[in-house]
């Protein structure tokens, strides 16, 4: 049975790559597409284990690329719930480079927006959200806002 709501911490991932010379464009920094699979990857991880269901992505919006990354970098992105609906739910997937003293430089952020379905891809609800800090809280309002805004945004035809 699942539960009736969850905590951030509960489905909080961090995943961490080594960067290849296969990720890399045409300039020797990370490939763009690349990382947006990564950050797809990471926010269906967190959406499943919040909903406990399988999930498909219904959009990704305000990924800024901040700076890139080269060969032997370490990758790190951490994703978690910032805000949920009835049946979806909003992922914070924040990625960074980390230089060989552990110390972590942001390079992108992305709002990642997964929906829970069943086994004939009908959406389902999802548990609800325990926002406990005030960090949480301040997810949480710019989550209301930014579903207010992709809301406006359908009825636009976009």
């Amino acid at each position: 049975m699942k539960a009736k709501y969850k905590k951030v911490s509960e489905s909080q991932t961090e995943q961490t790559y080594l960067m290849r010379p296969t990720y890399l464009n045409g300039y020797g920094n990370l490939f763009g597409g690349q990382l947006m699979s990564w950050i797809d990857e990471i926010a269906s991880i967190v959406a499943m284990r919040h909903s406990e269901s399988d999930i498909t992505t219904a959009a990704i919006d305000n990924l800024n690329f901040k700076a890139g990354a080269t060969v032997d970098d370490v990758i790190v992105l951490r994703g978690k719930i910032t805000y949920v609906g009835r049946t979806s739910m909003e992922v914070r997937v924040d990625t960074y480079v980390e230089n060989r003293h552990g110390i972590r430089k942001m390079i992108n952020r992305a709002y990642v927006v997964m929906v829970a379905v069943d086994g004939n891809h009908h959406p389902i609800e999802v548990p609800g959200l325990l926002v406990e800090s005030e960090s949480e809280k301040a997810e949480w309002e710019g989550g209301e806002k930014r579903y207010a805004l992709r809301k406006q945004r359908r009825i636009e035809g976009f």
